[in-house]
């Protein structure tokens, strides 16, 4: 039975769609057959990650949401991006991406007239069935608006990506007590963009003590992935990089 994972912050810029993808990414490489949804339409950005070209994009989850096309139609193979040019060993699942349209037009026409939220939940069904799905990922908008809680409620897990920061501290606290409110069973936090000499143990304590959840990972701020520049995927790139180890943890965790 497939499962569906939502990729959650309350603020932007800590990290969320590179979690996704690279998560993502590391459980297709595990063999499993996985998708990434785009829902944040207002500001799209994860086919960058998965080198998708705009070119390339016929449909998109906003055609969907508007009746012009089935969400299968908008879900783009790009197991490509997940080749490790220097292993012997290629990926033997595969990934999935329906992008979000970065056109001015599509974006300003959501900011205008909005969508049926309730079409996403249908879709994510129907995604899952028709790409015979093991995972699927949402890669929600940040802060709280009526898509997040949707896809709070339909999934099976919560994945919170917050900094050490005292904003993101307080935004995640409102999050943490909705999705309880909403009855989610399953919340995971990351950490990320830890700088050098914070005490990671305290900060990890801190975290879980604040809001009685696990902390999967804890990710070091990181400037390769900087430099990378949302080129490719991080840990496809640098396997053995402290960030990447740290997430295969949370990998890890989602297959048990």
């Amino acid at each position: 039975m497939a499962k569906t994972i939502s990729v959650h912050s309350f603020r932007g810029g800590t990290g969320k769609s590179n979690s996704t993808a690279n998560l993502a990414s590391m459980l297709a490489r595990r063999g499993f057959r996985v998708a990434v949804v785009d829902t944040d339409i207002q500001s799209p950005g994860v086919h960058v990650l998965f080198g998708l070209s705009e070119d390339r994009i016929t449909h998109c989850l906003n055609d969907y949401l508007w009746g012009t096309c089935q969400i299968e139609q908008a879900a783009y193979d790009v197991t490509s991006a997940i080749a490790d040019a220097d292993s012997k060993e290629p990926a033997t699942g595969q990934i999935f991406l329906v992008p979000a349209s970065l056109k001015s037009g599509a974006i300003g026409r959501v900011l205008k007239e909005g969508y049926d939220v309730g079409l996403l939940h249908d879709g994510f069904r129907r995604l899952i069935q028709q790409l015979k799905l093991d995972y699927l990922f949402i890669d929600t908008h940040p802060g709280v608006n009526e898509e997040t809680l949707l896809s709070i409620i339909i999934s099976d897990l919560l994945i919170l990506v917050l900094r050490p920061d005292s904003q993101d501290f307080q935004g995640t606290s409102v999050t943490i007590e909705l999705a309880r409110r909403l009855e989610v069973a399953n919340v995971l936090l990351i950490v990320n963009k830890i700088p050098p000499g914070m005490d990671r143990v305290q900060l990890k304590q801190k975290v879980e003590s604040a809001y009685s959840a696990q902390v999967a990972a804890m990710l070091p701020l990181n400037n390769e992935i900087v430099n990378l520049a949302s080129s490719s995927i991080f840990a496809i790139k640098f396997p053995n990089h402290p960030f990447t180890r740290e997430l295969e943890l949370v990998a890890q965790a989602l297959t048990e």
